[in-house]
């Protein structure tokens, strides 16, 4: 009899500490303002490693006529995938009549055809890009892939 008791009473008191324990587990978040502005400035301007200065990172006009086009890690924007390749080419053509300025890509994964655009070096132009097609296409991602470049 007395042992019930202690078996119970240390039951409870097992029951308590542990209610207790896990709502002291809450975990709040708070966003200083000032990484806002960091995360901005870093988007346009970063620190040249070999000359220690920092360097604009805003787009460049280049002449094409004497760079050269070569493949770097960037962004493409996904605008279509299915399994008929006839839909595919259609979504491509489409797309090239009213964004003459941007790439189309068409390639075939097995099982599904996607047509993936753009060219861009960086997440945040790709992202942007995706915010304005998602009123024209649904399913919009942003892909990692080798993109064209000029040099």
């Amino acid at each position: 009899m007395k042992y019930k008791g202690f078996i119970v009473s240390c039951l409870i008191l097992f029951a308590l500490v542990k209610v207790s324990n896990a709502q002291e587990n809450k975990v709040i978040v708070e966003k200083d303002s000032l990484i806002g502005l960091l995360q901005e400035y870093r988007s346009f301007y970063a620190l040249n490693p070999t000359t220690s200065k920092v360097v604009s990172l805003e787009p460049k006009t280049i002449d094409k006529s004497r760079a050269t086009r070569v493949k770097v890690r960037g962004f493409r924007v996904q605008i279509f995938s299915g399994s008929s390749r006839r839909d595919a080419e259609n979504v491509q053509r489409s797309f090239q009549s009213q964004n003459s300025e941007i790439n189309a890509y068409l390639d075939y994964v097995e099982p599904n055809y996607r047509v993936k655009v753009g060219d861009f070096t960086s997440r945040s132009a790709a992202t942007e890009y995706m915010r304005q097609l998602r009123g024209r296409y649904k399913n919009v991602f942003v892909f990692v892939e080798d993109v064209w470049t000029w040099q």
